[in-house]
Parts: structure tokens; C-alpha cells; sequence
């Protein structure tokens, strides 16, 4: 396929508008993607897809390939990934299509992200004889929670896959344009949850106890101020404090909560230590003890190189130079992509630009991509699938 070609006909753009349309309308959220699965699963059942459910909600649907070069005994395998769960917003957009059910929508464009996914099916469904193996289409319950993809790997989703692919839509690159990063690309994050007791006393007389909430305020302070000793980037943010129960009592205890998102193990280990160090100068300071736990979340997301410089090939390719953005900076979001690209020891993640003359902000009630960015990215996805069987089947 070649940047001249024809992906969407009116027909296939008409079908995949009302399927991003259906998603919108019904978003769920993790863990419960009921009517997302039973949908995407009839839809890629109709285009001649193997599918397959696990986890209750996720899906695992397999294109195989006809092409000339396909291993018929032991075939390559490549994937895709695409997230499907909601956020608990109420939706403020005034589209025909908004969310119809309550205090849910599709803030972080994930419907997007499943339209491109079924988008790249419906072409390489039609081109069987293009594919020198098998293509995976993963569709991933639970990422805006405690994360769907090690759960997928654990039940055998990626199992002879060798690399996997995916994106993100991004609303700070312009709308008609792909973003490729090299490397890390999206942070690993750690929850950091801390209790600190002291001991309770009338506020007349605050020397006769220990203020924990002051302690736990002033650890805020500092711990906000960290950064990591070699240079990179690192960010502490707390959203979670309580502490007391009324006005005139100095609090025994308190208790706050935040996420660490950095790049790198050495990173991870040098800012850890600090918090701890922080923590208990302060508890030293101030007559207070501490339990600390730092929990890891998301590893974060590293693009391999061979990987990235074929999705940036094909979206020039596809694209045109002007409409490929390669990004310098790694974003402090978290994504949990970045657990099928360890399972397969290979692959890449992009950016799909949703931005427009008026900027909306993903997790935001107003946030509402144009559809042609399912049909960007679900171009260069079946361009890269192609010709990464093509480079492969031939090893």
C-alpha cells in the first residue's frame, strides 16, 4: 500500500463513523465493558476475524494472512492494541452522540482508539493476501484502572506474538498529523501513600502532643520540591490528604496519598530513597512516626528502536513528511502499553494528533476527537503490520 491508495471508501468511512458514534454514546467503565465487547466482537466476528474473549470483557481477534511468504506451520504474529474503558465524567460536549449513560463518557478518546483498531481490521481483512502472517488485535479492558494489559499477557494474549504496536491521541499535535517518539516515551508511576501518627492534645496546648497533620503538611512541602540527583525528569504529586475531625484538637493522625512518575530504574531507586529520607527527617523533627508504602503502578512505556523507525516510515509514507512529528520529550502520563511491549520484547506507540483552533484537553467533560483520526492512524497501523510481515517473514 502506498500513500495513494484508497484506505477508506464512503461506504467503510460511513460504517466506521456510526461504530465510533455507538461507542461513544454507550462508554463503560473498566472492567465492565459489556456492551464495547459484545459490539467490537460481532464487528470483527462479520469481517472474518477469529475472536476470542477473555476476562470477561477483553478481546483477542486474529487476522490470518494468506501472503506468499507466511510460515503456515508456525506463522509470524504481530499485534495491535487498543484500550476500551471509560472515565467516570459527566459529559458536557452537546453532541449528537454524547454519552447515554450517566456520569460516564469517553474522555481520553479510547473510542478512537477502538475505531482505528476495527478500521485497520476492515482494510487487512480485505487484503488477506498481503499479509505474510498472522495480525493480533488486542482490545484492552481497564486502562485508566488498575490496568488490563499484565492480566491479557498473564491469560496467554500475546503468546508468539513478536511485537506489538499502538497510539494515543494526543490534543497538542494538530489534527492530520502522527507523533513518533524513540525511546522512552511515557513515564512508570508509582502510588505513594503515607500515614503519620502523633499523638492527640487540646489546641490550647499543642506542645503536650504531636501534630500529625502539620508533620504530614510540611513531608507535602518538601517531598513536592524533589527532583532526581542525575538531571532527568521526575514528578510527586499528592491529590489525597485527610487528616482531624475537628478544629480544636490537634490530629493524632494523617494520611495522604500521590503518584511518582519517573524515567529509568535508576531514577525509580534514587527518588524513592528520597522520599523515605524526607519522610523521616520530619518525623525526627517533629516527635511523629510514619508507614510509607510506595506501590508500583504502570512500568511506563519504552518504544524499540527498530519498531519506532518503521511506524515513522510509514507514516511519512502515509502521512507525508510534513505530518510527522517527531517528539523529543517523553510525557509524564502513565500507560500500561508498555506491559505487551516487555511480554514481546519489541514494539512501538504513538501519538495521533486531535488538537483544533480549539483546544480540549484529554479527562476533560469536553473532550471530543474528530473522527479522522481513527482514520489517520488506522492507516499507517496497516501500513506498519504489512511491511513489519514483510521485513520479518523473510529473516
Amino acid at each position: 500500500m502506498d500513500k495513494e491508495t484508497d484506505f477508506f471508501p464512503i461506504a467503510l468511512r460511513a460504517e466506521l463513523d456510526l461504530l465510533r458514534q455507538d461507542l461513544h454514546k454507550h462508554p463503560e467503565l473498566g472492567n465492565r465493558e459489556y456492551y464495547t465487547s459484545a459490539l467490537l466482537e460481532k464487528t470483527l466476528t462479520e469481517l472474518g476475524l477469529e475472536v476470542h474473549r477473555m476476562l470477561d470483557t477483553a478481546l483477542v481477534a486474529t487476522l490470518h494472512g494468506t501472503g506468499p511468504h507466511r510460515n503456515a506451520r508456525k506463522p509470524l504474529r504481530v499485534a495491535l492494541r487498543a484500550d476500551m474503558d471509560a472515565l467516570p465524567l459527566t459529559e458536557t460536549t452537546g453532541c449528537a452522540f454524547s454519552s447515554e449513560n450517566p456520569g460516564v463518557m469517553h474522555a481520553c478518546g479510547h473510542d478512537i482508539h477502538m475505531t482505528a483498531a476495527v478500521g485497520t481490521a476492515a482494510i487487512l481483512s480485505k487484503h488477506p493476501n498481503l499479509l505474510n502472517g498472522d495480525v493480533v488485535f488486542l482490545f484492552q479492558p481497564d486502562e485508566e484502572g488498575a490496568g488490563g494489559a499484565q492480566r491479557m499477557i498473564d491469560k496467554g494474549a500475546v503468546e508468539g506474538v513478536s511485537a506489538v504496536f499502538g497510539g494515543h491521541v494526543n490534543p497538542e499535535i494538530p489534527l492530520g498529523k502522527i507523533g513518533i517518539k524513540y525511546g522512552a516515551f511515557y513515564a512508570a508511576s508509582d502510588v505513594v501513600s503515607v500515614t503519620v501518627h502523633g499523638k492527640a492534645a487540646h489546641s490550647s496546648t499543642p506542645e503536650k502532643g504531636a501534630d500529625a497533620l502539620l508533620a504530614a503538611a510540611e513531608m507535602v512541602t518538601l517531598l513536592c520540591d524533589l527532583s532526581p540527583s542525575s538531571g532527568d525528569r521526575a514528578v510527586l504529586t499528592f491529590g489525597e490528604f485527610r487528616s482531624g475531625n475537628v478544629c480544636n484538637v490537634i490530629a493524632d493522625t494523617a494520611y495522604f496519598s500521590g503518584i511518582l512518575r519517573t524515567f529509568g530504574q535508576e531514577n525509580v531507586r534514587g527518588m524513592r530513597k528520597k522520599i523515605v529520607d524526607t519522610i523521616a527527617g520530619i518525623c525526627t523533627l517533629k516527635n511523629v512516626t510514619a508507614d510509607i508504602d510506595i506501590g508500583k503502578s504502570y512500568g511506563g512505556v519504552v518504544n524499540t528502536e527498530e519498531e519506532t523507525r518503521l511506524f515513522e516510515e510509514c507514516a511519512r509514507r502515509i502521512m507525508g513528511d510534513e505530518n510527522v512529528v517527531v517528539m523529543q520529550q517523553p510525557k509524564m502520563g502513565t500507560e500500561d502499553f508498555g506491559y505487551f511491549t516487555d511480554a514481546c520484547g519489541a514494539g512501538s506507540f504513538l501519538n495521533i494528533g486531535t488538537g483544533t483552533d480549539m483546544p480540549q484537553a484529554v479527562h476533560t467533560p469536553e473532550y471530543l476527537p474528530d473522527i479522522s483520526a481513527a482514520y489517520n492512524a488506522a492507516a499507517v497501523y496497516s501500513t506498519t503490520l504489512i511491511e513489519y510481515l514483510n521485513q520479518h517473514s523473510c529473516i
